[in-house]
């Protein structure tokens, strides 16, 4: 998979930037996953578009961290997995395998429930059912990385494209006031005074960075053929950063629109209960008065459930090669991760119906924030060390402010988890 990509010797920034467009949006999908869909809903109705200035900061974080990211993977050639089993024993290696693992199958759990309940809503599928059929993904793996990585990219940013035109058409038929849209992007001191509103805000942040994407991102803008030189490896980096700072601004926009559709449909008339991804789509029709509407958000929802499924199985693999050089055909390393996050899912629906599978989803969310700190942490160190990094390392303010996201992150998400376990 490394250099691949071939890229244009000639020609203008903006065919350059094409030849580099791909690996920015694959780890965007993770940041508008369905996992987040339940967080920006609640925020939305609960608090109207007051929290949009905490969505605004946890992407500019998430740019930062997915950029040194990519520093790592061009300065050093290898991914964020290999670094750790090169750099740290074994024993801690096969903890931080272990933690990444759960974190996948978490992040898997988000999307096989998210897809259910979008063929639940969409067709009529029940839960158990949607969740199974979710395992048929498989074939479509297979399908897209037969066909080369190119192809693997152009699938993923073509679902990106409808989930943008879905909330685009969404916020087009909300008409939310463009006045009160800005100024929800000012931070407020309610936030921190509101409990409430705090809890959500801490939700948000601590559910934007992924941590699979981190050692996805550090792999795959390798698959780029920039020279293997120190200017060479400079210009990818530039470009890299370019390519997933443009993703992740769609991610922006997404997750804004979320809450903004929430706020200007439920929050302005007076629904602040509404917290699900099944309630917001049963309301959204009739509150707008139009019947598309709704469709619209399950289409977008069923979309996201699926891009996740391809960039979470490329980064099962990166993880299991890196850490532990052991390598599993795609299509096991698939239906053994799916089997592993399906179960749970027809357990629970089976015993507590669609209440007991949003419940699940937000449990998949704790997983996900509590493996963070192990992803963040090495990758701060790792682009901080001249040895490793040679002119690529961080300078002394881009090292601070990186330690300054991390400890930001890792104390959010220890809030958040405590809060849930003590109700």
């Amino acid at each position: 998979m490394s250099a691949s990509v071939a890229l244009p010797k000639s020609g203008n920034w903006f065919k350059r930037l094409l030849a580099f467009t791909g690996p920015g949006y694959m780890v965007a999908v993770g940041y508008m996953d369905p996992g987040n869909w339940a967080t920006d809903i609640a925020g939305g109705s609960q608090f109207g578009y007051m929290l949009l200035s905490v969505i605004l900061l946890s992407n500019i974080m998430a740019i930062v961290l997915q950029a040194l990211s990519a520093r790592l993977g061009i300065a050093t050639g290898w991914d964020l997995a290999r670094a750790c089993r090169e750099l740290y024993s074994r024993p801690v290696c096969i903890a931080l395998w272990l933690a990444c693992e759960s974190a996948i199958i978490a992040c898997d759990l988000a999307e096989v429930i998210g897809t259910a309940i979008a063929l639940n809503l969409l067709f009529d599928i029940p839960l158990v059912w949607g969740a199974v059929i979710s395992a048929l993904d498989v074939l479509l793996i297979l399908l897209l990385m037969g066909r080369g990585f190119r192809s693997l990219e152009a699938f993923v940013i073509a679902l990106l494209i409808i989930i943008f035109a879905c909330f685009s058409i969404q916020m087009f038929l909300a008409d939310p006031v463009l006045i009160e849209v800005l100024h929800g992007f000012i931070p407020k001191a309610e936030i921190v005074t509101n409990p409430a509103a705090l809890y959500l805000a801490i939700g948000i942040i601590g559910a934007t960075v992924m941590p699979h994407n981190l050692y996805l991102h550090s792999s795959i803008v390798q698959t780029r053929a920039y020279p293997r030189t120190d200017a060479g490896r400079k210009l990818g980096l530039r470009w890299a950063v370019t390519d997933s700072s443009i993703a992740l601004t769609l991610a922006l926009f997404v997750n804004a629109a979320i809450l903004i559709t929430a706020a200007t449909v439920f929050h302005t008339s007076g629904r602040t209960d509404v917290v699900e991804i099944e309630q917001a789509y049963h309301l959204l029709s009739p509150m707008l008065g139009v019947a598309m509407a709704s469709v619209l958000f399950a289409v977008a929802l069923l979309a996201s459930g699926i891009n996740s499924t391809v960039t979470a199985t490329l980064a099962g693999q990166i993880v299991m090669e890196g850490f532990l050089r052991l390598k599993m055909p795609g299509w096991i390393r698939r239906l053994i991760t799916r089997a592993l996050a399906i179960i749970p899912v027809i357990i629970v629906t089976s015993l507590y119906g669609d209440s007991g599978t949003a419940k699940l989803l937000v449990l998949s969310q704790v997983v996900l924030s509590m493996q963070l700190p192990f992803a963040v942490i090495p990758l701060v160190r790792f682009v901080s060390n001249r040895q490793l990094m040679g002119n690529l390392v961080t300078g002394k303010v881009l090292t601070m402010c990186a330690w300054i996201i991390a400890t930001l992150i890792v104390g959010l998400n220890l809030i958040l988890l405590a809060g849930m376990f003590l109700g």
